[in-house]
């Protein structure tokens, strides 16, 4: 007697760990999945904000080519005004107001490429870019209006 219920209690202890390894393992598949679902969501929603981030971006460098043209253009106005402006002027100013316009005519040109040039390489480069850039357009804008300023002298 004393076998047959060690048996029993045996096979019931042995039953009662497989079906507690199972369900445990089972919660470890269900868990898991669970996991990999919220995985997934937020690799999704790190890439939708990364599109956005990444539109966002180049929003912003299509704005500023576009903003840098009209500086260009008008810097172009500018430069050709000046040009009528010195053919009134005596031979020896108009030599050297000839070459400060020249001068000029090439960093506006210059700029123009640099702008039409520029690849998108990162948000940081690009920052770096803008910065350099528009310290270079309001140089070169403050020295058309100093010649300006000079002719009408």
């Amino acid at each position: 007697m004393k076998n047959s219920t060690l048996s029993l209690a045996s096979v019931i202890l042995t039953a009662t760990l497989i079906t507690t390894g199972c369900s445990s393992a089972e919660q470890k598949v269900k868990e898991a999945k669970e996991n990999v679902a919220e995985a997934n969501e937020e690799v999704k929603d790190a890439t939708v904000a990364l599109v956005d981030a990444n539109q966002e971006y180049e929003a912003d460098i299509a704005i500023y080519r576009a903003t840098t043209q009209e500086k260009i253009e008008s810097n172009n106005k500018l430069i050709t005004d000046l040009k009528a402006r010195i053919k009134a002027e005596k031979k020896e100013v108009k030599a050297e107001y000839t070459k400060k316009i020249e001068a000029l005519e090439e960093k506006n040109t210059t700029a123009k490429k640099r702008m039409d040039e520029y690849k998108a390489e990162g948000k940081d480069k690009w920052e770096s870019f803008k910065r350099e850039f528009n310290h270079d357009m309001d140089e070169l804008g403050t020295a058309i209006k100093d010649i300006n300023v000079n002719n009408a002298k």
